[in-house]
């Protein structure tokens, strides 16, 4: 045979090979992928309902009939703002992003994952309507030959006013029509350019951006929406900056059917993430949640009143428009179980969840965290702090009291909340160590090793610092706190299961001595408001500068509870309303009644700690009855 016709022949065997090999790919790729007749049918949703560990039903959810309108009545405002920031190109492509698909595979390829999409509107949609949630490639190649289907069958103002009645928009929202009424309480032929840009900024992350769930954040990203509208030409800078500036303002029209509100909100989130919205709206689901529901009312009640006793305070002070907001959340130390959650005084008038959302300087109420990493250090309630006047490259940390008393214990320099002994200790312990200690006791929000990172001089969230207090009654462990328990089909099969997450932070005997220096500023210093509460309990205050923000968190030793009082604005309270007189009062009602008919416990002690009697203000050891009790490695033990 001559080489030639071995070539040819060669070559078609290759030839056939490949095609065989593509073909075959495309029919695998394509098998089971539903007919893009079905874009026209709509199957009914069925309803999920969330309910509180002692079987409250808290929320039912479920997709409202679709409003579906024509793309003449969505205003142009709405399908320019889409196009700019989801799918420039749109009326270009042909449904399909080679490039961005290309760049997508070699970035997920170098990275041994899937890191990166690449998405047109028209994936979007065939997304949206036919597959799952899934993140692989071989979706990611589905879903390109149902946007190629789609473009051949439709066109493209066909495929646009049908994504826009189609696609989520968080809250329960599905279409812009259900969207503008949820939002803004109009049509959406009669949203304006404002609300226009922030519609079109939500199908990216719906349930982030939510306006009802976090409105600071959806403003911002409306306004990265407008800039890009400015930049293209779509806009001009009058426009814009008239757009900007507009503020959201929610509608008044809320659920009077959901029990405990912001935590279903919370839940709903956390759904959202686990199963994906449409599960969560059309799946029918049985949501099992950590809530209690006699502890979430006594957290609403004791929010109530301790607001309206401060709003009285600040009234006589002659403080203008005295609105203070505050927010409660109590978490299972064990398990990490969400048990109460409020996040402001008044649903109906704020949804923003202060609790989950709202991030606040935490001021001495951060100051457990560094003793606790000191004490795991080999710090005991006796070692010496000075309480002297220092200065840091020109900052120089002031106490409450105004005074200095020279050398005082570790146990009295919590106690009495003092700051100059805490920023000492600080360097002497490390401000980067600290801030990964920090990070294992679940405070994931960012911290600079500044001295003044001692006096809680940054931004963290109510329920990451409370749950971070869960380390010293749970052992020296940390539990991821959570709302959801486990989610389940209408036939009974598991949806979804929380998978209980844990860490070691640090030992067992540390955390019961820094639980021992807790209860010390119970019953000796600034928490002792606490002390009659008929309990075992253990805490501390927290006050920013200009009594900006007054916090208590604190713990039995089941049950860790932290309450926020404050202004939305960061303006003052008023004068002396501190973590102890604001604060402390609505902590101590809630869990006077948490805690009401529930067994007697204690807290742990380890064989290795010990109890002796020492005085508090020089660390030696004292015999007989005078002092205070307090706990040591049987290594440490004062002379």
């Amino acid at each position: 045979m001559k080489m030639g016709k071995v070539l040819t022949i060669s070559a078609i065997v290759f030839i056939a090979a490949v095609s065989g090999g593509i073909t075959g790919a495309v029919i695998g790729l394509t098998r089971d992928l539903p007919q893009i007749r079905m874009l026209e049918s709509y199957s009914p949703s069925a309803v999920s309902r969330i309910y509180s560990s002692d079987s409250v039903l808290l929320a039912e959810l479920h997709i409202e009939k679709r409003d579906p309108i024509p793309l003449d009545d969505m205003p142009d405002t709405l399908q320019t703002a889409l196009l700019t920031t989801e799918d420039r190109q749109f009326y270009q492509h042909s449904g399909i992003d080679l490039k961005g698909i290309g760049r997508a595979i070699i970035n997920n390829i170098r990275s041994g994952g899937y890191v990166e999409g690449a998405s047109t509107l028209t994936q979007q949609l065939s997304k949206t309507l036919f597959l799952t949630p899934e993140k692989s490639l071989q979706r990611k190649l589905r879903e390109a030959f149902l946007a190629f289907q789609l473009e051949r069958r439709y066109t493209k103002d066909e495929i646009l006013e049908r994504y826009l009645n189609q696609v989520y928009f968080g809250s329960g929202a599905y279409g812009v029509q259900m969207a503008a009424k949820r939002y803004f309480e109009k049509s959406a032929a009669d949203l304006n350019l404002s609300e226009s840009a922030l519609l079109a900024a939500m199908p990216k992350a719906p349930s982030a951006y939510s306006p009802l769930v976090n409105p600071e954040l959806a403003v911002k990203r409306r306004n990265l929406v407008l800039a890009q509208m400015r930049e293209t030409g779509a806009i001009n800078t009058d426009a814009y900056e008239k757009a900007v500036k507009t503020p959201y303002n929610p509608p008044s029209r809320t659920s009077n059917a959901r029990k405990a509100p912001y935590f279903v909100d919370f839940i709903i989130r956390e759904m959202e993430a686990a199963v994906g919205s449409s599960a969560l709206y059309k799946g029918g689901l049985t949501i099992r949640t950590t809530l209690s529901y006699r502890m979430q009312e006594a957290a609403e009640k004791a929010l109530e009143t301790g607001l309206d006793s401060l709003a009285n305070r600040m009234a006589a002070n002659g403080i203008p428009d005295p609105d203070p907001q505050g927010a409660l959340v109590a978490i299972d130390v064990q398990t990490g179980g969400i048990l109460a959650m409020t996040g402001g005084r008044d649903y109906h008038e704020s949804r923003f969840n202060r609790a989950t959302d709202a991030r606040r300087q935490p001021g001495s109420a951060f100051k457990p965290i560094l003793y606790a990493y000191a004490v795991e250090q080999g710090f005991s309630q006796s070692s010496l702090l000075l309480d002297a006047p220092v200065s840091y490259n020109g900052w120089q940390p002031r106490n409450f009291s105004e005074t200095y008393e020279g050398e005082i214990t570790l146990r009295k320099s919590l106690a009495d909340s003092k700051n100059i002994p805490s920023a000492r200790l600080l360097q002497q312990v490390g401000p980067s160590a600290v801030i990964d200690f920090a990070g294992a006791c679940g405070i994931t929000s960012p911290m600079s090793p500044y001295p003044s990172l001692a006096l809680g001089a940054f931004e963290v969230t109510l329920l990451e610092l409370t749950s971070a207090y869960t380390v010293f009654p749970n052992r020296g462990t940390h539990a991821e706190p959570h709302g959801a328990i486990m989610a389940t089909t209408p036939d009974g099969r598991t949806a979804w299961k929380n998978p209980g997450e844990k860490q070691f932070v640090m030992s067992r005997a540390g955390a019961a001595v820094i639980t021992d220096v807790l209860r010390g500023v119970v019953t000796e210093g600034t928490g002792r408001k606490a002390r009659d509460i008929g309990r075992v309990v253990a805490g501390k205050t927290g006050t920013t500068s200009s009594y900006r923000d007054a916090l208590f968190i604190g713990f039995s030793p089941d049950i860790a509870a932290g309450v926020w009082t404050g202004r939305d604005d960061s303006t003052p309270l008023g004068p002396y309303e501190t973590g102890g007189r604001a604060a402390l009062p609505i902590w101590k009602q809630f869990m006077a009644e948490a805690l009401k008919d529930q067994p007697i416990t204690f807290f742990d002690f380890p064989d290795d700690v010990v109890e002796i009697r020492i005085d508090p203000a020089t660390g030696k050891r004292v015999h007989g009855s005078g002092g205070v009790a307090a706990r040591f490695r049987k290594s440490e033990v004062p002379e």
